[in-house]
C-alpha cells in the first residue's frame, strides 16, 4: 500500500497573530513584575515570549504601546478571574467576607506588581501619565462594577457608592502591605471586621 503524503494543516495567519500577541502580553506581565519599568523593553518581552523582535514590534512598536496593551490585558484577565471566583461564592453569613477575599485578589500577585510599576513610572513621566490615566480609570470602573455586583449593593442608597470605593481602597492598601512581608494574619482580621461593617451599612440590591 502506497502511503499518501499528507499536507500539514497550517494555522491561519490571524490565529497565529493572536497567539503571538497573547504570548507577548503574558511575557510583559512577568517582565514588568520582575524587572520594573526600566527593565521591561519590547526586546526583553520578545525574548521572554520566544518571538522575534520584529514580530513583537509588529504588535507593539513602542514600549508605550506595549503598556497600553498590558493594562487592557490586565483588565480582561482580572474580569475573567473575578467571574470564575464569583461562580464559587456561597450564600450564607460569611459571603461578604468571601467577596472581600476575592476583591483583595485584584491587588495581589504578578498582575498587581506589574501595574504598580507602571503607575510609579507614570507618576514622574507626564506623557506616560497622560496615556495611563484613562486606562487606569477604565480599570477602576471595572473593579468598582465587579464589587457592586459581588456585594449585591444597591447604589441608589446614599453613601453606598462611596462605601464600595472605600472597600476597593482598603483592598489596594492590603495588597500594598503584602508586597514587603507576609500580612496574612492581619489581613484576615481586617477583612472579617470590614465584612461585618458592610453587612451592617450596605443594604442589598432588590
Amino acid at each position: 500500500m502506497i502511503a499518501v503524503p499528507t499536507t500539514p494543516v497550517r494555522e491561519p495567519q490571524q490565529d497565529r497573530s493572536r497567539a503571538t500577541r497573547q504570548r507577548l502580553l503574558e511575557a510583559s506581565v512577568q517582565a514588568m513584575a520582575e524587572l520594573g519599568w526600566s527593565g521591561t523593553t519590547v526586546a526583553v518581552v520578545a525574548e521572554r515570549a520566544g518571538v522575534s523582535r520584529g514580530a513583537a514590534q509588529h504588535h507593539f512598536p513602542t514600549r508605550e504601546d506595549l503598556v497600553t496593551g498590558l493594562i487592557e490585558y490586565m483588565t480582561e484577565v482580572r474580569a475573567a478571574e473575578i467571574e470564575t471566583a464569583a461562580a464559587g461564592l456561597r450564600s450564607g453569613p460569611r459571603r461578604t467576607e468571601q467577596v472581600l477575599v476575592v476583591l483583595v485578589g485584584l491587588y495581589r500577585g504578578p498582575l498587581f506588581r506589574a501595574a504598580l510599576h507602571v503607575w510609579t513610572a507614570a507618576a514622574v513621566d507626564e506623557s506616560l501619565r497622560a496615556q495611563v490615566r484613562p486606562l487606569e480609570a477604565a480599570l477602576g470602573r471595572t473593579a468598582h462594577g465587579m464589587a457592586v455586583e459581588l456585594l449585591r449593593v444597591d447604589e441608589q442608597t446614599p453613601g453606598a457608592r462611596e462605601t464600595v470605593q472605600a472597600t476597593l481602597d482598603l483592598a489596594r492598601g492590603l495588597g500594598l502591605g503584602e508586597l514587603l512581608h507576609d500580612d496574612t494574619a492581619r489581613r484576615a482580621r481586617v477583612l472579617r471586621q470590614w465584612a461585618a461593617t458592610l453587612d451592617t451599612v450596605l443594604p442589598p440590591s432588590s
